[in-house]
């Protein structure tokens, strides 16, 4: 192998070889049938030389022996290199090839071949090698196309076949151009001029200077850049203010403006402060957040509707929010009598006191009662014990008569899954309604499930026709009182016992007309599974623990101590 790639093989030329072509930088073909710089093949008249030396021989490109070349295997050498310096080994193994040319003091082919590769006298000494000769032509030969109008560039010598030629500036200017029109650079033609080959990509374009940009598409160019540094300005100092500044906040307790805020079940703060953002009540969620963590009870703030002003400071809101009186919500408690259910929602819902109570009355028929509820006359409120105690959320679209609708039917679903009509007679009960009532007497009379399930136990032995220490009397406080319209611990009790009306147990047998107040789930489970264990009485000294009997005596015994505590405690 040679510097330039040439191998013992069959393959031709590379265009990119050096040597390709010639045999020497004279411009002269040394063998017809190579590839000239056009890319085709043409044979050239031969010197005369050749024709006395080989007046009949044909040297193909493709007897040579050279393998391809390709650009990256090129070497660029740093100063000229002759021919005769090259070193071709293989010319040794094959000597009926032709060597490179000789060439005589003056540049001019010799026409003697060496077979043996050794290096001649340098034959550009003191003569410009690159100087074109003028070659004759010969009879039959095609003219030398390097002597006509249309002939190919000389070849470059190798270590200048590669350079850019400095192309000479155009005079006439180009129209200016905006670099937004899309305009590109474009190839130049043939340079046949000294370079011989054709000329790369120029710099500026077609006349080799750089192209003039208009002002009107540096003007469009700095708005651009302006409006992207402008808006990433504002973008950054916006996350910047979110994250790092304090938050927005307004001051007050707000405008007169009322709205109804609904926060879901399942809010966090987080989700509640863009709510109420939303809404217009507080400036900025981060506010009400800010609020509510520095707040001891923020964390204590309970879904639903609440009535509240606008432009209120995050901390007025949490401080709204964390009172359950604020909370646009009823919450109907175990135990609790229809009369406060009705208060209540006229005072959540602005209505006259007494609007919840009529409808109960008027449509309690047409607000969903089981076919066994309100059939006595005698029964106070037909929806009492069917107002079923949980929480109900109240909506702009609540009215005291869907409320009612829905608290009756949370009930009567409740009674249907405990299966509370199939139970009342394996209790010893007339029809459901008292099982209901029995449940109701016990929320009244019981602290915990515990005293339920033993409330229930003294209930039903006391509706016991063998009872003859009551008599079958319930004698519960809780009946009279309900009757009453009031709640007192302390009373007369022969008055109790003349108070003739069909819910005071001191006065009649058995239990009341009807239910005293809306049982709760342990109230009701405790009624369908009493303890059995025998108790008759029962009697809360302390007001806290409540003490269960099976006798009188025991109960009289307690009865005395309960007494004596509340003369203490009235300072008696």
């Amino acid at each position: 192998m040679t510097e330039y790639g040439r191998g013992h093989g069959s393959e031709p030329w590379h265009p990119e070889d050096p040597l390709y072509g010639d045999q020497g930088w004279t411009g002269h073909q040394t063998q017809q049938g190579q590839v000239p710089y056009g890319g085709e093949q043409q044979q050239y008249a031969q010197d005369p030389q050749y024709q006395q030396q080989y007046p009949q021989e044909q040297y193909p490109a493709q007897q040579q022996g050279y393998a391809p070349q390709y650009p990256q295997q090129v070497q660029q050498p740093q100063q000229v290199q002759h021919p005769q310096q090259v070193q071709h080994p293989q010319y040794q193994q094959q000597p009926h090839q032709p060597q490179q040319p000789v060439y005589d003091a003056q540049g001019w082919d010799t026409g003697g071949q060496q077979y043996v590769a050794t290096a001649p006298a340098d034959p550009y000494a003191g003569v410009d090698p690159y100087a074109q000769q003028a070659a004759a032509g010969y009879p039959g030969e095609n003219p030398d196309l390097y002597t006509t109008a249309d002939a190919y560039p000389p070849p470059q010598p190798p270590n200048l076949r590669h350079l850019e030629p400095e192309l000479p500036e155009q005079q006439d200017e180009e129209p200016e151009e905006s670099f937004l029109a899309g305009g590109g650079d474009a190839e130049d033609g043939d340079d046949n001029g000294g370079g011989g080959r054709r000329a790369g990509r120029s710099k500026g374009g077609k006349g080799g200077k750089p192209k003039k940009r208009s002002g009107a598409a540096c003007l469009v160019a700095s708005l651009v850049i302006v409006g992207v540094l402008g808006g990433g300005g504002y973008y950054g100092y916006t996350f910047i203010k979110e994250k790092f500044g304090a938050a927005e906040d307004f001051a007050g307790e707000g405008t007169s403006e009322i709205v109804d805020v609904e926060i879901p079940k399942g809010a966090g703060l987080g989700q509640m402060g863009r709510i109420l953002k939303e809404a217009g009540v507080v400036a900025s969620a981060q506010a009400f957040v800010d609020a509510a963590g520095a707040n001891p009870k923020g964390k204590s703030i309970q879904p639903g509707t609440y009535p509240m002003q606008k432009k209120m400071s995050g901390a007025a809101a949490v401080a709204l929010m964390i009172d359950p009186s604020k909370l646009r919500v009823i919450t109907v408690t175990e135990g609790m009598r229809n009369a406060k259910v009705y208060e209540a929602i006229d005072k959540k819902l602005n209505k006259p006191a007494g609007t919840t109570e009529g409808i109960a009355q008027q449509n309690a028929k047409n607000l969903g009662l089981p076919a066994w509820a309100g059939n006595n006359p005698k029964i106070k409120d037909p929806l009492e014990g069917f107002l079923y105690p949980t929480r109900y959320d109240l909506s702009k679209d609540s009215t005291p008569e869907s409320l009612l609708k829905q608290m009756v039917k949370n009930a009567s679903d409740k009674y249907t899954e405990l299966g509370v009509e199939g139970k009342a007679k394996e209790l010893g009960l007339e029809n459901p309604l008292q099982v209901i009532t029995v449940a109701s007497l016990v929320n009244a009379e019981g602290k915990n499930h515990d005293d339920f399930r033993k409330m229930s136990e003294v209930v039903y032995n006391r509706l016991k026709k063998t009872n003859d220490v009551t008599n079958q009397k319930i004698e519960f406080d809780s009946t009279y009182n309900y009757a009453k319209g009031q709640s007192e611990i302390n009373f007369n009790l022969k008055e109790a016992q003349a108070f003739n009306n069909p819910y005071n147990t001191h006065y009649i047998k058995g239990l009341p007309v009807g239910p005293i107040g809306n049982p709760g789930m342990d109230a009701l489970t405790a009624t369908l599974n009493p303890d059995h264990g025998g108790w008759m009485f029962f009697v809360s000294v302390d007001g806290n623990t409540t003490t269960f009997t099976k006798t009188y005596d025991e109960h009289l015994k307690l009865v005395a101590e309960f007494q004596e505590r509340q003369k203490q405690k009235n300072g008696g």
